[in-house]
């Protein structure tokens, strides 16, 4: 039986937590650094864009939240019109991005996104 990479493994978190949430969209990991690991992204989303956005979001709310005494950074969250970003860390190097519906049951993609981070944490 051959082994699955890691990426493999993180991909397949990825599309695991969009099957189990039909509000999530789409999915990536992102090291802090502006770099794809894992992504289950739609064909028409730009991976290295949202690479780099998702790394300069995450970096600005560290600094936000530990410069205004919020502590250390959870979440980074914005509302559009036509739906939701979210970024959550996963572990010291890499951001759980996740493009989420407008209608989205808020609690459950949290709940769904959290799990997913502490399963990708021990893959980063």
């Amino acid at each position: 039986m051959m082994t699955r990479s890691r990426t493999e493994l993180m991909v397949s978190r990825l599309r695991d937590l969009q099957a189990s949430s039909p509000d999530i969209e789409a999915s990536a990991v992102v090291s802090v650094d502006g770099l794809i690991m894992a992504s289950a992204l739609p064909a028409d989303v730009e991976e290295d864009r949202v690479s780099a956005m998702s790394a300069a979001m995450l970096s600005l709310g560290e600094r936000i939240a530990s410069e205004l005494g919020r502590g250390a950074l959870e979440q980074v969250y914005i509302r559009g019109t036509n739906g939701y970003v979210f970024l959550s860390a996963v572990g010291e190097e890499a951001v759980l991005t996740v493009l989420a519906r407008k209608d989205a049951k808020l609690g459950l993609v949290f709940l769904d996104m959290r799990r997913a981070a502490e399963d990708l944490s021990k893959l980063v």
